[in-house]
């Protein structure tokens, strides 16, 4: 079983800049896609960003390329998701999740088996 656990989420105003954290625990392997998604309301979830956890390769969906910036730090088993130059068309709740003993092929993993709670993102204009 994988444990994951998001915080970070708020309102900030158009412009401002949020840092989400998932911290992640249990049967984890080397090789993992982990990933941040987003759902609106009334909209599909959808992929924003992933990284390969051994190799760190990461993709963005095209929409927040060159503003979010997905990262992780091993020693404290966690992924982040640097938010910046936010927009109102980011609010939404953003997931973590995990895709275990897996590459990563785009900001969509492939098979998301495991997902955090959810933390709020809400950008006002």
């Amino acid at each position: 079983q994988v444990q994951l656990v998001e915080s970070g989420g708020g309102s900030v105003q158009a412009g401002g800049s949020l840092r989400l954290s998932c911290k992640f625990s249990g049967d984890m392997y080397r090789d993992n896609c982990m990933g941040w998604y987003r759902q609106a309301p009334g909209k599909a979830r959808e992929g924003v960003a992933s990284i390969h956890t051994s190799s760190s390769n990461t993709y963005y969906r095209d929409s927040v390329k060159g503003r979010f910036t997905i990262s992780q730090d091993n020693s404290k088993n966690t992924v982040y998701l640097q938010m910046n130059s936010l927009k109102p068309e980011d609010t939404a709740m953003y997931y973590c999740a995990a895709d275990i003993s897996a590459f990563c092929r785009s900001h969509v993993l492939t098979r998301p088996t495991y997902w955090g709670q959810g933390t709020q993102v809400t950008v006002s204009s």
